[in-house]
């Protein structure tokens, strides 16, 4: 068995709108999710032939993104016809559990190079669309939950409710995503993780919007309610628009993962280390509260406190999530998101997990930091979390 899992390099393309138009809509997933993969052993000098196996995530696994998407963007990216891959579902943490899996196939000596990736294209494949016309339920789940379960964006509201988080709050904290983004993005910040993407002149987040305020936000109205739904819930002041919660966004994202004895065989410097996983799933009325536990787990199981996290990645889902887990949590919040969240720097759903991680190593790089935190909310009620210490 390897001792020690390492990630030798973390890569990201700039996010798209998820939307006709987007800067990102013009490319198709398969050569959006090439472009990092080539990327990673270009920039790292590494023959892909080397490569043990290719884990991906993707949610939307339909049309333009069906038939084993990772696979596909393998060959399209040029390496050899023997190095497999898979797709990976676990809804917005899919490429986060890639990354899970690749560090465990490393640990258990089972492989000694992977690549773990995401990608998704909203604005070509939507939101949604893998379930259009069919029944994904059930009756048997149906009969275990004979009230309804309801979608994440009402999920999001029922934990605004629990939590107290008012409109307001909800508000602020989106605009100070976009403050801190912003920021990031004009100290070149993000100029060492973000690859081009061919065909698309532009190296920047196009979902990030400098300048949007508390103020501004508050004029936008709310994004899921029904009337059917407030017949349902009375009483449920919904406070969750477009402007807390991510955006619709186009995106790919991988990391390099080595046994660290591969790493120096081939002469590679590793810029990180895997300490911690955990899993977990929650209630999935509340389905994006899963990242509470699964912090508290994976901390137990790394054998550190809130003390020692120099930075934390809570993926932004929604406004209510990363509040409500600093709430229940304790953590300190000029921790969290440091450079942004996914309200600002975009949510292209099977790349959100890698594209954390790889704005976490690199903040971890950029601050001295010595251990980073990422959890990830996920539909049906589950969570994943990873604790990483530079090196």
């Amino acid at each position: 068995m390897s001792s020690e899992a390492v990630i030798v390099d973390v890569v990201r393309t700039p996010v798209g709108r998820g939307k006709p138009g987007g800067m990102l809509s013009g490319v198709h997933p398969v050569d959006l999710l090439a472009g990092v993969l080539d990327a990673i052993v270009s920039r790292n000098d590494l023959d892909p032939a080397l490569v043990d196996d290719v884990y991906g995530g993707c949610v939307s696994q339909i049309g333009e993104q069906a038939m084993n998407v990772t696979r596909s963007a393998v060959l399209a990216a040029g390496f050899p016809e023997h190095v497999p891959a898979t797709t990976i579902d676990r809804q917005c943490g899919s490429s986060q559990q890639a990354t899970t899996f690749a560090a465990q196939a490393v640990l258990s000596g089972q492989a000694d190079v992977i690549i773990a990736c995401g990608v998704e294209s909203m604005s070509r494949v939507p939101l949604g669309s893998s379930a259009a016309g069919a029944d994904p339920l059930g009756a048997r789940l149906r009969a275990r939950y004979p009230d309804g379960l309801v979608g994440q964006g009402v999920s999001a509201e029922l934990i605004a409710a629990k939590w107290g988080l008012t409109r307001d709050r909800l508000d602020a904290y989106a605009a100070h995503s976009h403050e801190l983004a912003a920021a990031a993005a004009e100290s070149g910040a993000f100029a060492t993780e973000i690859v081009p993407v061919p065909g698309v002149d532009r190296l920047v987040d196009e979902t990030v919007r400098p300048g949007t305020s508390a103020e501004g936000l508050a004029g936008l109205a709310p994004a899921f309610r029904t009337d059917a739904l407030a017949a349902r819930f009375p009483g449920l002041d919904w406070r969750v628009t477009a402007g807390n919660s991510s955006p619709l966004s186009d995106g790919a994202s991988a990391a390099l993962i080595m046994s660290a004895d591969a790493a120096a065989r081939l002469g590679l410097e590793p810029r990180a280390r895997f300490r911690a996983f955990s899993v977990v799933g929650s209630d999935p009325m509340y389905m994006l509260t899963g990242v509470i536990p699964a912090t508290a787990k994976v901390l137990d199981r790394a054998g550190l406190s809130h003390d020692d996290i120099d930075a934390y990645e809570v993926n932004e889902a929604f406004a209510s999530v990363p509040l409500a887990w600093l709430a229940e949590t304790g953590a300190d919040a000029s921790k969290l998101n440091p450079r942004g969240g996914a309200i600002a720097l975009g949510h292209a759903l099977g790349s959100s997990g890698t594209r954390l991680l790889t704005t976490l190593v690199n903040q971890l790089e950029a601050s001295g930091g010595r251990y980073g935190l990422q959890t990830m909310c996920e539909g049906g009620g589950m969570a994943n979390a990873m604790i990483v210490e530079r090196l």
